[in-house]
């Protein structure tokens, strides 16, 4: 029962973050999504605020006010976070990985701007927080997801400025959901098992071979 009120501590805490929010939670599956934050949707407020500023105050003509404001708009929707979903299925054994980007809808006219990656969930190995510089704002911190074939992965293409202690949260969840502990214990015992038989068959091919050079 403790492990449960812990798994049940975690999940609020998740739901409540910036990072991240649980979607759905269940034995077999685990959805996470992300929505565009407060910093987002206050840099568009404030970039079309000074774009229409610019256009009412001005003496130009209706050519320039218009570009002042399309002009902001396109700034603010060039730094706008993307939404993104991330499901954990056990049942299918897949990562699903969704992201919806605004800024290339409105620039491809909705042609595109949906980008979907699927990895195979049975190839996780690991998941931890990685550090990055966010372009005019410091460091963010985002999720990587490590596999076994050796690279990683963003759990999502944008990182979080809040603090590694959201990311780190959403990592500890998925450690106890995937049960990746458990996995990497049983990995490294299976390594130090074939470490030990290929050492015990190096000690009988060379018992093996002096017994030959007597002969």
């Amino acid at each position: 029962m403790v492990w449960r009120r812990q798994i049940c501590c975690v999940v609020v805490c998740v739901a409540q973050m910036g990072y991240m929010s649980v979607e759905e939670h269940t034995p077999s599956l685990l959805r996470l999504r992300r929505s565009p934050g407060v910093r987002s949707w206050s840099l568009l407020v404030a970039l079309v605020s000074v774009g229409l500023a610019a256009a009412c105050y001005s003496s130009d003509g209706l050519f320039w006010k218009s570009f002042y404001v399309a002009g902001c708009l396109f700034v603010a929707l060039q730094n706008m976070e993307d939404w993104e979903e991330a499901a954990f299925d056990k049942d299918k054994n897949q990562i699903e990985l969704k992201s919806s980007s605004l800024y290339t809808l409105v620039l491809t006219l909705w042609k595109k701007g949906h980008e979907r990656v699927v990895l195979d969930l049975r190839q996780l190995c690991d998941v931890c927080v990685q550090e990055e510089t966010v372009r005019y704002l410091g460091k963010g911190y985002l999720l990587m997801l490590k596999l076994e074939a050796g690279f990683s992965y963003p759990l999502t293409q944008s990182a979080t400025l809040a603090g590694p202690g959201d990311v780190e949260a959403v990592g500890v969840l998925l450690k106890r959901f995937l049960k990746l502990e458990e996995l990497q214990r049983h990995r490294q015992q299976d390594y130090d098992d074939d470490e030990e038989e290929e050492e015990e068959d190096s000690v009988n091919l060379t018992d093996s071979d002096d017994e030959a050079e007597q002969l």
